[in-house]
């Protein structure tokens, strides 16, 4: 996507994710709630509504009109009576500032840049809310009706026509203003005696086909990919029922079908589940939501009608849910490595509903356009999804689902249905999840979670633009979130983002370099020339490796993570830099609040908590924040030499988005880390990250000489042994040997042996992937006696066993993980 004009009040992105049911939320701040949609209505959509004799379009126009306002509620009853409460409100106070001018139709709203139209959209939208739903103390009101009209009439005739030349955000023109005019038309033509007028809507309509034109869904490449086509679609499939179009109608579901299928690079849903947008960026949180939604929207408009979506490559869609989307949700947040550059907005400047977009908002998002697309799932899918969301709503404790602010009341009575249904709440699941195209990883063990993201000639370092993100330089170099079962919801939620030093991102190895705001370019642009990122993983325990080169910066390192079963071993080696500055790797930075005080305890020793000073250790073999959970440094280096430092930090989310708030807030980090020196060579780290251990696990595991071998960390191998868990795992970041695993070139292996019981013996499964994604075949051998090979994968060729396993595989272009079973002798 080419760069965007900064908006200084209202980012497009908030619009990407609304209905006509969040149209108060869009009016009342700039990039209104990016998931404050509404849910489909009660009934499912079906062949009924086709019945002989029927006016198609009206009834279209019925199930759109009961998607944006919703069915089903108590108007009277919480939380819809206070919504609705405020819609009439936020709709009253529009309707008595409207003031149009040749530029304008509020003083606030000009038509430069063209956010300021889609703003007016907005409230315009609002008003139409007011006037057609019940409880808002303007249901039914001529008069607030008659001004809607006029206001769009005013758009119409000022700046929203064919004979204006587009300027500024396409965004605005051929997605935010034409789905909110559409949405106002659908509700006034179905509520409104006369609805708009047939001379008013037909003007309008003209004004779409000539900002959106076929053109808009003919091609799939640039601006018309993923999430934006599926707006894109909507904005036309509307057009054609409020316009009476057939052809409208099924240019728009023929033009869905190219999002359907997987992709192998570039916008789209992944094999693996990735999902991106902007080419090079990891988006299954916002953009992810927005796809979902608008298919959701779509499918139930469309469902037994003329123009039902049919095509079968659908399904891919429905199977995102479990496979690309719902593994990055953690009880009710979307983490932040795939929310792009939306993570860094926070409370937005001109929102008057001072509504925070958080990780929490994001997955609340994700979790209302689930319960949409739901509607048109098998009753399987349709079950499960809805066992996964209860379980969401009842384990968010930091933001509850059912109250959220940003949801309209559809979705509120779509959720709390959920919610008061009798199928089960599904717990967070166990296992390892690897999103290769998309550079991240998700490992769930009981009791915890992480994230990891990180960046390649793939996938982008950062994403900023439209003043976005600017700060965002290291959240793609090797940065580890976790959060232990429980607590830490908030711990990337509370003012993290603007108050966390950005130099010091946990897991992170960064120069410490000053960079620029935006450094690098915007939209993804930035990305280290780096081939080898990825891993491979059995399902439960992974390897994972990135051959970091760092932003605008001579660093260059081999990080590797080997997720297991109560900790990540964390291991860094070949850290250069020449840029005159010191090198870091950041053990962690743990955010503890506005005035947190969580004891350290190193080695044994509670740690002062004094502020602003920083504490050289010069062997430290584990240590433990209370709450939250610890670290070990293996003995085998002669534990590690580690800085400390407990400080308050203060910012404001403007100073890393320009459309955000600027009020400061001060948050208190505890901050461990690595001091490689200045112009480090071939400097390295080991450490167990151990989420939620307490003082005794981390002082025993320390004390184990026996618990982990560190088979090689250097700049050419990193690898362990667990032989308590069966495992041995190796990152070869060229040709080599590590312990009893050998590799022919660069690659990632994992060797697991399990016992069985009688006579099938002991067993292995050995796991490899080719994360430089050349397509070279590989050799892989493991220097360990099998008696017989069980099974194995079509592009695995066993080459000899016996004393030895040898095999050989074709790895291809993507970084699949490929696997062989064998009974040990």
């Amino acid at each position: 996507m080419p760069p965007e004009a900064a908006l200084p009040a209202w980012s497009r992105r908030g619009f990407l994710a609304t209905s006509t049911a969040s149209a108060l939320a869009l009016a009342l701040g700039p990039d209104a709630p990016a998931a404050a949609r509404t849910a489909a209505p009660d009934r499912a959509a079906d062949g009924a509504d086709a019945a002989e004799g029927a006016d198609a379009y009206a009834l279209l126009r019925r199930r759109w009109c009961e998607l944006a306002l919703g069915t089903g509620y108590d108007p009277a009853a919480a939380p819809y009576a206070a919504a609705l409460e405020e819609t009439g409100t936020s709709a009253a106070g529009f309707r008595s500032r409207m003031r149009p001018e040749a530029g304008s139709l509020w003083p606030d709203c000009p038509y430069d840049p063209p956010a300021g139209i889609t703003r007016s959209y907005g409230r315009l939208a609002t008003m139409a809310l007011a006037y057609a739903q019940p409880g808002t103390g303007h249901t039914g009101a001529p008069a607030l009706a008659a001004d809607t009209v006029a206001g769009l009439d005013h758009l119409d005739r000022t700046v929203y026509h064919p004979a204006t030349t587009r300027y500024g955000n396409w965004w605005e023109w051929q997605i935010g203003s034409p789905r909110l005019l559409l949405d106002s038309l659908a509700i006034l033509d179905e509520h409104r005696p006369g609805g708009a007028g047939d001379a008013l809507r037909a003007r309008c309509l003209a004004a779409v086909d000539h900002f959106v034109p076929d053109s808009a869904l003919g091609a799939y490449t640039g601006t018309s990919t993923g999430a934006n086509r599926v707006d894109l679609c909507r904005v036309v499939a509307l057009r054609g029922v409020l316009g009476r179009a057939p052809d409208r109608i099924a240019l728009a579901r023929d033009a869905l079908s190219p999002v359907f299928p997987y992709v192998t690079e570039g916008d789209g849903l992944h094999a693996d589940g990735s999902f991106i947008q902007h080419t090079w960026v990891a988006y299954s949180g916002t953009y992810g939501a927005v796809l979902l939604d608008g298919l959701g929207r779509l499918f139930t408009l469309l469902r037994g009608s003329a123009w039902e979506v049919t095509d079968p490559k659908r399904q891919i869609i429905f199977d995102s849910v479990e496979h690309a989307f719902a593994p990055l949700l953690h009880d009710g947040l979307m983490m932040d490595s795939v929310n792009g550059r939306a993570a860094s907005r926070g409370y937005l400047r001109g929102d008057q509903r001072h509504i925070l977009r958080s990780d929490h908002f994001h997955g609340h998002a994700l979790i209302a356009a689930i319960a949409l697309l739901a509607e048109g799932a098998s009753a399987a899918e349709r079950d499960r999804w809805h066992a996964m969301i209860k379980g969401w709503t009842a384990r968010d404790r930091t933001l509850p689902v059912l109250t959220d602010r940003q949801y309209a009341v559809a979705d509120l009575a779509r959720l709390g249905r959920i919610a008061a249904s009798a199928v089960p709440a599904a717990p967070e699941p166990v296992g390892h999840r690897l999103f290769p195209a998309m550079d991240r990883a998700v490992h769930r063990r009981p009791g915890w979670t992480a994230g990891l993201a990180m960046a390649s000639d793939r996938i982008t370092y950062y994403e900023n633009g439209n003043g976005e993100n600017r700060h965002g330089w290291h959240t793609g170099a090797g940065m580890l979130y976790w959060w232990p079962a429980d607590r830490g919801g908030d711990q990337y939620t509370d003012a993290y983002w603007p108050t966390v030093d950005p130099y010091r991102l946990p897991g992170t190895t960064v120069s410490t370099k000053r960079l620029a705001d935006n450094e690098g370019g915007g939209w993804g642009e930035p990305k280290p020339a780096a081939r080898w990122v990825g891993g491979t993983t059995d399902g439960e325990f992974a390897a994972i490796g990135q051959d970091l080169r760092g932003l605008a910066s001579t660093l260059t390192a081999k990080k590797s993570w080997f997720a297991l079963a109560d900790c990540v071993v964390c291991l860094g080696a070949g850290i250069t830099s020449r840029d005159g500055v010191p090198a870091e790797t950041v053990v962690d930075n743990r955010a503890l609040g506005e005035s947190g005080t969580a004891a350290l305890t190193v080695d044994g020793v509670r740690r002062p908590a004094a502020l602003g000073r920083t504490i050289a250790f010069r062997r430290v073999h584990w240590a433990h924040l209370a709450g939250h959970g610890g670290w070990v440094f293996p003995r085998s280096p002669g534990g590690a030499p580690l800085r400390v430092r407990r400080e308050d930090r203060t910012g404001s989310w403007h100073d890393i988005n320009s459309t955000s708030a600027t009020e400061p807030r001060t948050r208190r980090y505890l901050t461990l880390w690595y001091d490689h020196g200045t112009d480090p060579t071939d400097a390295g780290y080991a450490y167990l990250l151990m989420p939620g251990a307490t003082e005794r696990t981390l002082a025993d595991r320390a004390a184990d000489r026996c618990w982990l071998t560190l088979l090689a960390n250097d700049a050419g191998r990193q690898a362990v042994a667990v032989d308590s868990l069966g495992l041995t795992a190796a990152n070869f970041w060229r040709a080599g040997r590590a312990g009893p695993l050998a590799s022919s070139g660069p690659a990632s292996v994992l060797v697991r042996e399990r016992p069985r019981g009688g006579r099938a013996g002991r067993r292995a499964v050995l796991c490899a992937a080719a994360p430089e994604r050349t397509g070279d075949t590989l050799e892989i051998t493991w220097s360990r006696p099998v008696r017989a090979v069980l099974r194995h994968d079509p592009s695995v060729e066993v080459l000899t066993v016996g004393d030895a396993l040898r095999l050989r595989i074709a790895p291809g272009t993507a970084c699949t993980t490929h696997t062989c079973e064998v009974r040990l002798g």
